[in-house]
């Protein structure tokens, strides 16, 4: 009996740990790409072809970053 504790408790500490790593990875990748959106607001651009022009190169980037991902799974 004392066996099957001690694994239920291994299992929550990894799962914490899991849970806790998700999390900072998420928070990383929404800080890295909010950078990016605040540059394009930033900008002062001369039309909205230019403003459209930003966030078709975010979203660009943003699409070949999931496609590198999904190579590497």
């Amino acid at each position: 009996m004392a066996e099957r504790e001690q694994q239920a408790i291994l299992v929550k500490e990894i799962q914490s740990r899991f849970d806790r790593k998700v999390k900072e990875n998420e928070i990383s990748f929404l800080e890295y790409w909010k950078v990016q959106v605040d540059q394009v607001a930033a900008l002062k651009p001369e039309g909205i072809a230019a403003l459209q022009m930003h966030v078709r190169k975010i979203s660009d980037r943003m699409a070949n970053r999931i496609r590198t991902l999904k190579k590497e799974q």
